[in-house]
């Protein structure tokens, strides 16, 4: 039996947030820590912490709990909604981290949120 390519979406997305949740607490601290925007009122770094263990809970969530896996995906898009702004920040004053030392390479990547957001949607929800 063919496992369905929305699961496969669905896993690689755990895994990759998985991944990125690990990174903020671990090798790529610094490079997030520039995505922070200065309206937040909490320290960069404890930011940084604490998105890296959402993103390490959400992801094990997309992985382990198939059973609730619509409202696991609702409050991943609603994640990668709220650190938008972050993106937005890192572009508009110009910080450079990940390798984006361009404001194009920036403004490139505020295009890719969107689509985290609708894999989320759509890895989770049953199809028609």
């Amino acid at each position: 039996m063919a496992i369905p390519f929305r699961t496969i979406a669905r896993v690689a997305l755990g895994s990759a947030l998985v991944f990125a949740g690990t990174s903020h607490l671990t090798f790529a601290r610094r490079d997030f820590q520039a995505q922070v925007p200065e309206f937040v009122p909490v320290d960069t770094d404890t930011v940084v912490l604490a998105s890296g263990v959402a993103e390490i809970a959400l992801g094990a969530a997309l992985v382990a709990l198939p059973g609730h896996k619509k409202a696991v995906g609702t409050v991943a898009a609603l994640f990668f909604t709220a650190i938008f702004p972050g993106n937005v920040s890192q572009w508009l004053h110009g910080r450079s981290a990940f390798g984006l030392d361009t404001d194009r390479k920036r403004a490139f990547r505020l295009l890719f949120q969107p689509v985290l957001v609708a894999w989320a949607l759509w890895s989770t929800r049953t199809p028609r």
